[in-house]
């Protein structure tokens, strides 16, 4: 029963925020051909403004756990989408096992996982070195990464596009020595998230 009620609060609540990006923020949204259907995902997006993760969230036309870091979860609304979304919460600066363990367990499934490789809003911008994390998951599961550029001004009623891009491979990687193949395909996700953004 309280997975019954919490799969039509779902529902209910991907409902208001697909109408609220489409109307607040006059949301386009475009190559969601690219996205597999079946199999183990990795969405990845560039991060600018606490609207990217429920945009993400209604546009993927899949089943997605966000990785969201847990200082979240201290306003009571971003808990609530937490609880209904079954999102995946991350301790940050530090190497959160049972997010790696989750994350690693929701891909063998063959479902998908949506994280920002900038680790926080406009991490770039600031500095931050771009979080490896998409490309050890990618690796390590055979999972595709799907890179996602969200661009346009901020605000209410400027209008923000949202692209999907090509899945991306990296299965290839498997067998190179892992710092080298985490640098390689950390690097690889970013840059086609930036061109999705152009």
């Amino acid at each position: 029963m309280k997975q019954f009620i919490k799969n039509i609060l779902r529902k209910i609540v991907e409902g208001a925020l697909f109408l609220y990006c489409k109307i607040v923020h006059r949301a386009k949204i475009e190559g969601t051909g690219n996205i597999p259907m079946e199999g183990a995902v990795i969405f990845c997006g560039n991060h600018r403004s606490f609207l990217d993760p429920p945009l993400m969230k209604v546009t993927a036309k899949r089943e997605t756990h966000f990785l969201a870091k847990e200082s979240l979860y201290k306003n009571p609304f971003l808990a609530f989408l937490g609880w209904v979304f079954e999102a995946i919460p991350v301790k940050r600066d530090s190497k959160d096992l049972n997010a790696i363990k989750s994350s690693l367990k929701y891909l063998k499934k063959g479902e998908s996982i949506a994280l920002f490789p900038e680790g926080t809003r406009n991490g770039l911008a600031k500095g931050e070195k771009v979080k490896d994390g998409a490309a050890f998951f990618a690796i390590r599961t055979g999972a595709k990464v799907v890179p996602v550029g969200i661009s346009g001004k901020k605000g209410a009623f400027s209008k923000v596009t949202i692209r999907y891009g090509k899945p991306l491979d990296y299965s290839k990687y498997k067998d190179v020595d892992e710092k080298e193949a985490l640098e390689a395909v950390t690097q690889d996700i970013m840059n086609h998230i930036l061109e999705l953004t152009k």
